[in-house]
């Protein structure tokens, strides 16, 4: 089961600056919010190396992280040649972190719906060597979701909830994209190929880390729709989701028949 830290405010440590994090900041057209999240994450964890990872934004998203790039080494830019799902962007992040020694890594979205000033309680866990996974949900006691209606309410927790009960998960939130990992144990889980390259992604993870029996916490976030820019959510990413969930189950009782026809045999 998974634990559920109640809200607090840690005192200021190696932990709460973020030494040896790296947070992943994936961006596409987010030209209106990069400067100001970018600013915001490092003063929440000071210690941490932000990476941009942009996926060739038309509005110059880009070129705005690598001036912030050029103003503050703490930045990292990670060009990639074109839009391929946000999965996939986040997985060349996960690789670049990981390849510069990264001991800690956060996966957050660069519209503001995560709050930066929740990162230290994110990672906190990871830090204290209580969990491998951390989620920032908003479907456990303290937290909650702001400036939605009734259906992406009704979208975002059916598909929690679906995929809770098809793939026999403990947490609440699992389409959710605020997440802290244990670096080495993030490397176990991307050395094979990742098949899902929109927002069930979140979900692929998670079930990739229970099934390799990592610890896992929630913690309560408030989650608020994005300031500026557009949603990217669309028909096809909530299709793409309900399919890899069942696929997900699908080969998790194929595994399961396979390992009873192995012992069976012996």
């Amino acid at each position: 089961m998974t634990a559920e830290v109640p809200l607090a405010n840690p005192q200021p440590d190696d932990a709460s600056r973020g030494d040896g994090a790296w947070v992943i900041l994936p961006t596409y057209n987010e030209a209106d919010n990069v400067a100001g999240i970018a600013a915001a994450i490092l003063e929440a964890l000071p210690g941490a190396i932000l990476l941009i990872v942009d996926d060739a934004s038309p509005d110059g998203t880009g070129r705005l992280a690598d001036e912030l790039s050029a103003q503050q080494p703490q930045v990292r830019v990670l060009h990639r040649l074109a839009k391929e799902g946000l999965g996939r962007a986040y997985v060349d992040g996960f690789r670049m972190a990981l390849g510069e020694q990264a001991r800690v890594i956060v996966q957050m979205d660069a519209d503001w719906s995560h709050d930066p000033t929740d990162l230290p309680r994110l990672i906190e866990p990871i830090v204290g060597e209580s969990a491998e996974l951390v989620l920032g949900s908003r479907y456990v006691a303290g937290g909650g979701v702001l400036d939605w209606g009734i259906g992406r309410r009704a979208i975002s927790r059916g598909g929690s909830v679906f995929a809770r009960i098809v793939l026999q998960l403990p947490a609440h939130d699992l389409t959710g994209g605020f997440k802290a990992w244990r670096a080495d144990t993030l490397a176990g889980l991307v050395s094979r190929p990742v098949r899902a390259g929109g927002y069930v992604f979140q979900i692929e993870m998670t079930h990739r880390a229970v099934v390799a029996g990592a610890r896992l916490v929630e913690i309560p976030i408030v989650f608020r729709d994005r300031r500026v820019g557009q949603s990217k959510m669309s028909r096809r990413i909530v299709v793409e989701a309900l399919l890899v969930v069942v696929q997900l189950r699908l080969e998790a009782w194929s595994r399961a028949i396979g390992r009873r026809v192995k012992w069976a045999r012996r």
